[in-house]
């Protein structure tokens, strides 16, 4: 059963999600992974997210560059939570982008991750500890994740 839905506005978007599917596929959480466009396919979106829990979808990862409506379009359509990937692209590196995901009016909730690899990684992470509210297979998994990037840290020594 597919627990996360990311859904990409464009495919040139994969080269920053990738790091979303590679830490989820490290914590062997399956996602779906589809390009629909808030203004190309809006029909088409709505379908697809008003049909998503009947997959066994909990919660959306979007990402999109520029004018970055994806993210809530997709939440004008569910109760599900959705996390927004801003991507790096365009005259303004993605700062359009994270204006459009975080200025949600009220009623219409979008989580936003920074600017791009970061944020994709961190979406991820979020989703991740969504679900580990009530899988406890996910939340041990995190916290052994968060214990090993707290030991790199700790490790890590400076030659000088």
């Amino acid at each position: 059963m597919k627990k996360i839905s990311i859904i990409m506005g464009s495919e040139s978007d994969l080269e920053t999600v990738n790091e979303t599917i590679k830490l989820l596929k490290e914590f062997k959480v399956e996602a779906e992974v589809k390009v629909l466009s808030a203004h190309r396919t809006p029909k088409e979106l709505a379908a697809y997210v008003s049909a998503a829990p009947k997959r066994g979808v909990k919660v959306f990862i979007a990402a999109a560059g520029m004018s970055a409506a994806l993210s809530g379009v997709i939440a004008s359509h569910t109760v599900l939570p959705v996390i927004g990937i801003p991507i790096e692209s365009g005259s303004l590196k993605g700062l359009d982008a994270l204006l459009s995901t975080v200025q949600m009016p009220p009623g219409i909730p979008v989580a936003s991750m920074a600017i791009g690899r970061a944020g994709a990684k961190n979406a991820a992470l979020f989703a991740l500890e969504i679900l580990g509210v009530s899988d406890r297979i996910i939340q041990s998994k995190l916290i052994n994740y968060k214990k090993a990037i707290a030991a790199k840290i700790k490790n890590t020594k400076i030659k000088l």
